[in-house]
């Protein structure tokens, strides 16, 4: 009766049954009476209460007993008493022997899983499919491919390569090494395909970046009449995310729906709330979130990086604190590499160091993930030297940490020092990726190393076999034009192998109005527009080298051409932090609590800066109007404000931060310059692009912005 109860998952009432047994039946419990009570345990001090009665019994050397005891421990993560408890067995059988090394797998500690099977190997006893499907998914933890090779030779050997169970668990290693080849070899070479073969090998496209063949294999599932279970619309929620198919995604979680599955499992509701935040819909995101039955931390980790990454970074900062209002919903790491983006995004420093200090607490500090987005905040937020500090101190064995480290010197303007680093990074046998060299051309880029990057380039092709994908051709085409390189430049646009986008023709685009040509401004406009046009920053950015120009009739036309489509420029903002908050100010703003004193301090330190030699530049006001409207109109744009604020807000001689949602403006930068000389402080401006640091009338970009 009791082993009814448990093949039924009726746990509780398992329990009960052997409670009334020995309360009421007069008998005494045999060793089979003990392996199912053990497994129907749901808390470990139900387990230890039968432990007692095992060894009051003198059950504890039957071999099954003592082998259920090693499950029980491990399922609760007690591995250290499981497998003291397996040391002490007089007699082992295979059953014994997967117990322990399925105990460890269980509880993540793979290589001591591999040391149970030496010990077991030296004993003499073999391998069954139990063995090998628990040690597969070890290998698979541990990222130990030659282990799991060597796994898949004996598997081979003692003719178990077509069990099905052990197919899964190796379609399913192979994926985690990105070996798709193996993976799909397996797959096809099996005479018998349950649902969780179809589901990983599924997974196994969906999870290495290839959603058509992986939705290919669903449809040819749904062709034999496979139903899907909540898993395989897991990846199917990821695929179609991929895929950016708005109408499929939206029938996927219609099915989701008719099922129940929300009910049924909180995996499913997170994979919906995901797939709807890397579509752009957030507000689906956000209504599916609201709607779930059961939240976990993945569920509000889920929200906060979808608000994160689709540009709202106060929104998400909103989530993570109603989150922490439920004290039942424990921050995992998970979180912080959520929320640190955001801070990090609106450059909230003092928040960013809150988190810093809860991640030390819970002994993160060191994980490669959290420990690269602390060095990208730190680094974003103008404390390179504590990015640095931080580097030196987390594991580096992987490009993660180095990508962050060297895109942050890249954006600091500090080009060298970035292509030193990847040098470093390289001698300690460290393998780039195509990440590295994205951060590697910006660096080139933002400091004019024009030879240096056309040499990673081909390094990374030639020496690495990384493909270019758009991210690198458009690093290129910015890093000739920035120089000045324009029909370079172009050029070497109608060249490239694949279709060139928006970011390609943005970046010539952007260094046409860097260096004034109209003529070549308008040809990469046009390509442009039939590439992205919706993106009213291109529109801006050809009405500003018009208007450079004074040619005022193309920025009328231009702007027409904007409103036309229903489009309206981004407005530009500037926040600083002081004491915990964030002041965020838009251009011309008069609604800060501190108005007159801030347009005060600006009239004082224009008057300054004059007499130093200062002289307005309005050809970066962007409209025909008087002289003294245009000085007072570059007066108000939103990063003086903000410096404004800083120094009438912050004791004197203290550095100023200051962060920029678009580039900052050419006449901004020259003033910043008096600004730094006049008030003796190190101001700190992050832009849409790079960081500038001023400091005694200069500035670190050195002009080169």
């Amino acid at each position: 009766m009791v082993s009814a109860y448990v093949r039924s998952g009726r746990f509780r009432e398992a329990i009960d049954c052997f409670s009334q047994f020995l309360l009421t039946s007069g008998l005494r419990p045999d060793f089979y009476t003990f392996p199912p009570v053990l497994k129907a345990c749901q808390n470990l001090v139900d387990g230890k209460k039968i432990h007692c009665q095992i060894l009051k019994l003198g059950f504890v050397w039957d071999v099954f007993v003592a082998a259920s005891l090693v499950h029980l421990y491990s399922r609760f993560g007690f591995v250290g008493v499981a497998r003291r408890l397996f040391d002490e067995m007089p007699i082992r059988d295979v059953g014994s022997w997967n117990a322990m090394i399925s105990g460890f797998c269980q509880n993540g500690n793979a290589a001591d899983a591999l040391d149970v099977l030496i010990e077991m190997r030296s004993e003499g006893v073999k391998m069954d499919r139990v063995t090998a499907t628990s040690l597969l998914t070890a290998c698979a933890q541990s990222g130990d491919i030659l282990s799991g090779m060597l796994i898949h030779l004996y598997v081979i050997k003692h003719g178990l390569d077509f069990d099905l169970l052990i197919c899964n668990a190796l379609i399913n290693m192979y994926s985690k090494f990105g070996s798709l080849g193996h993976a799909r070899r397996i797959f096809d070479q099996m005479d018998i395909k349950d649902l969780v073969s179809w589901n990983s090998i599924i997974a196994t496209y969906e999870q290495n970046d290839d959603p058509m063949t992986a939705l290919g294999l669903f449809y040819s599932m749904q062709l034999l009449g496979i139903q899907p279970d909540f898993l395989t619309l897991v990846s199917l929620a990821s695929i179609l995310a991929q895929l950016s198919d708005a109408a499929k995604s939206r029938s996927v979680h219609g099915f989701i729906l008719r099922r129940d599955f929300f009910v049924q499992d909180v995996v499913i509701g997170n994979a919906v709330v995901d797939m709807y935040a890397k579509l752009g819909a957030i507000y689906s995101a956000s209504t599916v979130f609201e709607g779930l039955p059961i939240k976990d931390v993945i569920s509000w980790n889920t929200l906060i990086t979808g608000y994160a990454q689709n540009g709202l970074a106060s929104e998400a900062i909103e989530v993570y604190r109603m989150m922490q209002e439920y004290k039942e919903i424990i921050p995992n790491h998970g979180t912080w590499v959520s929320i640190l983006p955001a801070y990090t995004s609106v450059g909230a420093l003092q928040q960013g160091m809150k988190i810093h200090g809860r991640v030390i607490k819970n002994c993160l500090d060191l994980d490669v993930f959290v420990g690269t987005c602390l060095i990208d905040m730190y680094a974003k937020c103008g404390r390179l030297d504590d990015a640095l500090l931080l580097f030196s101190q987390v594991p580096r064995k992987s490009a993660i940490p180095w990508n962050a480290v060297i895109s942050s010197h890249g954006v600091h303007g500090h080009g060298e020092k970035a292509l030193k680093l990847f040098k470093d990074m390289l001698d300690e046998g460290v393998k780039p990726d195509h990440v590295t060299f994205v951060s590697l051309l910006s660096a080139c880029s933002h400091s004019g190393l024009v030879d240096e990057g056309q040499l990673y380039f081909h390094m990374m092709q030639e020496q690495y076999r990384i493909k270019p994908s758009l991210k690198h051709y458009g690093c290129m085409v910015d890093l000739l034009g920035r120089a000045g390189h324009l029909n370079k430049a172009y050029s070497f646009i109608d060249n490239m192998p694949v279709r060139p986008d928006a970011s390609v023709w943005g970046a010539l685009l952007g260094a046409c109005r860097i260096h004034g040509n109209v003529d070549l401004g308008r040809i990469a406009s046009e390509r442009l527009f039939e590439v992205d046009s919706e993106n009213v920053g291109y529109y801006v950015l050809l009405s500003n080298i018009y208007a450079n120009s004074g040619k005022w009739e193309g920025v009328e036309k231009v702007r027409s051409l904007a409103r036309n489509r229903g489009l309206s420029k981004t407005p530009g903002w500037s926040s600083i932090e002081v004491n915990n908050n964030v002041d965020v100010f838009y251009t011309a703003n008069q609604s800060h609590p501190k108005c007159q004193e801030i347009y005060q301090k600006l009239s004082d330190l224009t008057a300054k800066m004059k007499s130093l030699g200062y002289v307005p530049d309005f050809s970066f006001v962007l409209q025909d109007v008087e002289d003294d409207e245009k000085e007072h109109i570059l007066n108000s744009h939103s990063e003086r404000l903000a410096i404004a604020f800083g120094l009438i807000s912050t004791p004197p001689k203290t550095p100023i931060r200051i962060f920029k949602n678009l580039r900052v403006c050419g006449d901004c930068h020259n003033a910043t310059k008096f600004i730094s000389v006049i008030t003796e402080r190190e101001i700190i401006v992050r832009d849409s692009n790079r960081f500038h640091h001023f400091k005694d009338g200069a500035c670190s970009c050195g002009d080169y912005w």
